[in-house]
C-alpha cells in the first residue's frame, strides 16, 4: 500500500536524521533567491552568493530590479550559470512589481494552481524550482520533486527510469496528506538521504535508514 509505506519510509528517515529546519533564510524573499540560484549547484556555493548579495544591500525586490546586470551576475558567480540566474532573478522581481506592487505576500495569497501557472509563465522557471518557491516561501502544500526524489525512489522500486516530473510529484501528493509541513520536511529528508546514503555512485546500502522498503536488498 503506497500511503502506508511513504509513511514508514517518511518516519524511518526522520528516525534516523531528525528534522532538518528547512529552508534556511532570514526571510521568504531570501528563501526565492535561493530557489532560484540554487538550479544544478550545491547550497554551499548558493551560499556565497546570497552572503555576497547582503553585504551590498541587494537582498530586497528593488534592491536586484535596480542593480547592474553585470554586477548582480558577478556576485552570484559562484552559482554557475551565474548570467542567466541573474536573468531569472530580474524576471521575477520585475513580474511582481508589475502585477503585486512589488509585494511578494500579495502573490502569496493565490492559490497553490494559480502560483505555480504564474511561476511557470516567468522566463527562467522551471517546476522544481516554481515548487520551492510555492513549499517553502508561500508554505503551501505542494510536494518538490529532484534528482534525489528520482534516484531514491526509483531504487525503492517506486519508479520507472523515464517517469517524468508530473508522475512523482503527483504520487506523493496522492499517497501523502495535503499538509506543508509534511511535505516540507519529507523533501529535506530526501535530500539528506541522498547526500549520506543514497548517492549516485557507491551507495551505502548498509547504512541507509530506509533499505528494508528497497527493491535492490
Amino acid at each position: 500500500m503506497p500511503k502506508e509505506t511513504l509513511l514508514n519510509i517518511y518516519n524511518d528517515m526522520f528516525q534516523a536524521f531528525g528534522p532538518q529546519h528547512w529552508w534556511p533564510a532570514d526571510d521568504d524573499f531570501e528563501v526565492i533567491v535561493g530557489a532560484i540560484l540554487t538550479q544544478s549547484v550545491s547550497w554551499k556555493n548558493v551560499e556565497k552568493a546570497i552572503d555576497n548579495l547582503k553585504k551590498e544591500g541587494l537582498m530586497s525586490l528593488e534592491a536586484i530590479l535596480s542593480a547592474d546586470n553585470e554586477k548582480l551576475a558577478g556576485l552570484i558567480r559562484s552559482t554557475m550559470y551565474y548570467n542567466q540566474k541573474a536573468k531569472k532573478l530580474k524576471n521575477f522581481c520585475q513580474y511582481i512589481a508589475r502585477n503585486y506592487e512589488g509585494d511578494i505576500h500579495n502573490f502569496f495569497k493565490n492559490d497553490v494552481s494559480q502560483m505555480r501557472d504564474q511561476l511557470l509563465g516567468i522566463k527562467g522557471i522551471g517546476p522544481e524550482t516554481a515548487d520551492s518557491i510555492i513549499l517553502y516561501a508561500a508554505e503551501k502544500p505542494i510536494f518538490v520533486v529532484d534528482a534525489y526524489t528520482r534516484r531514491i525512489f526509483s531504487r525503492l522500486g517506486f519508479f520507472c527510469p523515464d517517469v517524468s516530473y508530473d508522475e512523482m510529484q503527483s504520487f506523493f501528493m496522492d499517497n501523502l496528506p495535503l499538509d506543508a509541513a509534511l511535505f516540507n520536511e519529507y523533501h529535506a529528508l530526501i535530500v539528506r538521504l541522498g547526500k549520506e546514503c543514497c548517492k549516485n555512485k557507491g551507495p551505502l546500502c548498509s547504512e541507509c535508514p530506509v533499505k528494508i522498503h528497497c527493491s535492490n536488498m
